[in-house]
C-alpha cells in the first residue's frame, strides 16, 4: 500500500518514518512539510493512503482535504483532540493523538479498508498478548487475560489483576491506545475493564469474576451495550 506523510515537523516525520518501515505491507512514496505541495504529487501518484497533520503551513490538512476530490485513504494526526469531530466527519479512518505509540499506529493502519489482509495480518503477528508496566522502579510483564479492570485516581492509574495491584503513572487514554479495543473497553470516567472477566450487569453496575463490581457512567453505557451486550 503506497503511503504519503503531510507533516512539517521533522520530529513527527521521524517517528512516522520508522513506523512504516516497521509494516512491511506499507511503502513510503513520499514525505511533505505542507500540503500543497502534496497535492500536486497526488494528481500524478497512486497513492492509497495518507498519514496527514492538521496543523500545516499555507492551508491546514483539514482544509485541504477538503480540497481534495476523491482522497485516498486518511489518517489524521495532531496533538490537539478538539479537531477529532471534524476529521470524523471528512471520512477519514483514524485520528492519531500526538504522542502515539506504535501498537496504537498498528491500531489505525489495521482499519484501512484494502483489498486483502496483508496488513491485517501483520498487525494481528506484531500484537502481544501482555504488556509490560512501569511500576515504580520495576518494569513488570503482564499477560492481558490476567487484567481484570484498570482504573484512573488523578495522578496514576491502577492496574487490577486477581493477584496483585500495580501503579502507574500512564494516564488511561495510554491504556485505551495500547490495548485490544474489544477486549478492554472504557465504562466510566475513571474505569476501563475486561469484557472477557464480566460475569452479568446489574442496573448501572458491571459486576467481573471475583465478586468485583464497576460502577458505568451514564455517557459509557449505550456504547458499553452496543459493544459488548449486542
Amino acid at each position: 500500500m503506497n503511503c504519503v506523510i503531510i507533516e512539517d515537523q521533522p520530529p513527527a516525520q521521524r517517528i512516522l518514518k520508522k513506523f512504516i518501515s516497521d509494516v512491511g505491507s506499507l511503502n513510503l512514496v513520499g514525505v511533505f512539510p505542507d500540503a500543497l505541495e502534496a497535492m500536486e504529487f497526488l494528481k500524478s501518484e497512486q497513492v492509497e493512503l495518507l498519514f496527514l497533520d492538521i496543523h500545516l503551513p499555507k492551508i491546514s490538512g483539514i482544509e485541504f482535504l477538503k480540497t481534495v476530490p476523491n482522497p485516498p485513504n486518511v489518517i489524521l494526526t495532531t496533538a490537539f483532540s478538539e479537531y477529532a469531530l471534524e476529521g470524523y466527519d471528512l471520512n477519514v479512518v483514524d485520528y492519531l493523538l500526538k504522542p502515539f505509540s506504535f501498537q496504537r499506529f498498528l491500531k489505525a493502519v489495521a482499519k484501512v479498508p484494502t483489498q486483502n489482509n496483508l496488513i491485517e495480518g501483520e498487525v494481528k503477528e506484531k500484537t502481544k498478548d501482555y504488556l509490560y508496566i512501569k511500576s515504580g522502579h520495576e518494569h513488570v510483564k503482564i499477560w492481558l487475560d490476567a487484567i481484570l479492570h484498570i482504573d484512573s485516581d488523578s495522578d496514576y492509574t491502577e492496574v487490577v489483576t486477581k493477584e496483585k495491584k500495580y501503579l502507574s503513572h500512564e494516564p488511561l487514554r495510554h491504556w485505551l491506545e495500547n490495548l485490544p479495543e474489544k477486549q478492554f473497553i472504557r465504562v466510566h470516567k475513571s474505569h476501563i475493564v475486561n469484557t472477557e472477566k464480566i460475569e452479568k450487569l446489574v442496573g448501572n453496575q458491571i459486576h467481573l469474576l471475583g465478586g468485583i463490581r464497576i460502577p458505568i457512567g451514564r455517557a459509557f453505557k449505550e456504547h458499553f451495550i452496543k459493544n459488548v451486550l449486542e
